[in-house]
């Protein structure tokens, strides 16, 4: 009997890939997402929205990101992190200019070289400072010179901060050696290569890419508040777009929380080169980001549940107190309420000050594979982008306003 349920054992974990404990925390991740799921009707429909936002307003833009870094650079025999290295001056304007890119990718891109021991904590705060997460598509849709000028001050207020930064602490500043953090997820097989992809996770991966081609289109129409489900006629009234976005989220969620290894970033070697394939890295590594922001959207989305107040609530204070509330809204993790910041501006609830101040502050999703793979200099650079916040907010409110 013993000999049959170890055999049985053995041939579902060749099928599945999944490996104890070093899937314990993923799959109780997504052991939760599923039990919240079944707990009612209120909650489902929050567990599938922040499912269906995770997927449609970062995942999309994060896997197209990643696609076209990691293509270029087999295709360029070029890798970004020793280059970033080699170009110490350079690294916060550049760490700024992808950090101004609207969404999050850019950013996370920055993140990763960080935690690979590339660039310095400078560049992590410059790129921080400047992005604003998929709140950019938003402000850029319905306000272009608001939008751009936005991406300028972001632009300028990082690559100042981060040189100001490395200036005080030096390049080596808090930096992690090259894959620490990642190296402890490390799975080999007994070649000394990554595991092989299971029958069931290469199903996955096909169905992976197939969807997220058209869910990307659907993530711009959703980024800009543009109604996309009028693009599929009489099934309109159904909300695929929302029900794309579920499964597409469940779809990463599963993935991440099966697989051997959380992502890829322990097989990158000193040259650049990696056992994984392109696809099998972007889809990994989108996963794994994908895995961390639904765990920050579900606990906004919790919070304000139980709570029973929102951000509206909080920014209706005295008015020279605005900014400082959406700086500290600016610290919450994900872009989830900093969109919700940007529409409040453009309704005219709140100041161009307050949005200003947002846009320094918040970290957007950017933030959630910082807290993963180094959580102290994500904590510190989110106090740091603080300062220029309060400068630059407070600053145009006395001026301006």
């Amino acid at each position: 009997m013993n000999e049959l349920v170890l055999k049985v054992e053995r041939q579902a974990r060749e099928l599945t890939g999944f490996v104890w404990p070093a899937n314990a925390s993923r799959l109780f991740l997504l052991l939760v997402v599923l039990a919240l799921a079944c707990a009612g009707p209120e909650l489902r429909g929050l567990v599938f929205r922040s499912v269906s936002d995770a997927y449609l307003q970062v995942t999309v833009f994060v896997a197209g990101t990643l696609a076209l870094i990691y293509f270029l650079e087999a295709g360029l025999r070029f890798d970004l992190g020793p280059a970033m290295a080699r170009a110490q001056k350079l690294q916060a304007p550049f760490a700024s200019f992808l950090g101004a890119l609207p969404g999050c990718g850019g950013a996370i891109v920055v993140i990763t070289q960080y935690t690979r021991g590339h660039v310095s904590f400078g560049s992590v705060v410059a790129v921080l400072i400047a992005t604003m997460g998929d709140a950019a598509f938003l402000l850029i849709a319905r306000e272009p010179m608001t939008g751009l000028m936005m991406m300028t001050i972001g632009f300028t207020v990082g690559t100042l901060s981060g040189w100001i930064v490395d200036a005080i602490h030096g390049q080596g500043f808090m930096r992690p050696s090259q894959r620490q953090g990642a190296i402890a997820d490390k799975v080999f097989d007994d070649t000394g290569a990554p595991p092989k992809p299971t029958p069931i996770y290469n199903m996955f991966s096909r169905i992976w890419i197939l969807l997220v081609v058209p869910a990307g289109i659907l993530g711009l129409f959703v980024a800009t508040q543009t109604d996309s489900d009028a693009f599929f006629g009489p099934l309109a009234e159904y909300q695929p777009t929302r029900w794309i976005g579920v499964t597409g989220g469940l779809l990463c969620l599963i993935m991440w929380a099966t697989s051997k290894n959380a992502n890829t970033h322990a097989y990158v070697a000193e040259d650049g080169s990696c056992n994984y394939p392109i696809s099998e890295r972007i889809i990994k590594d989108t996963n794994f980001v994908t895995g961390w922001v639904i765990l920050g959207f579900l606990t906004y989305e919790l919070g304000v549940y139980f709570s029973g107040s929102g951000i509206e609530t909080w920014l209706k204070v005295w008015a020279p107190f605005v900014p400082l509330v959406a700086i500290l809204v600016g610290f919450i993790p994900g872009c989830g309420p900093q969109i919700v910041v940007t529409s409040l501006y453009l309704a005219g609830a709140i100041p161009l000050s307050a949005q200003m101040a947002n846009a320094i502050s918040n970290d957007g999703d950017a933030l959630f594979p910082a807290i993963a793979m180094a959580p102290r200099a994500a904590l510190v650079a989110t106090l740091y982008s603080a300062i220029p916040a309060l400068i630059v907010g407070y600053g145009f409110y006395f001026l301006f306003e």
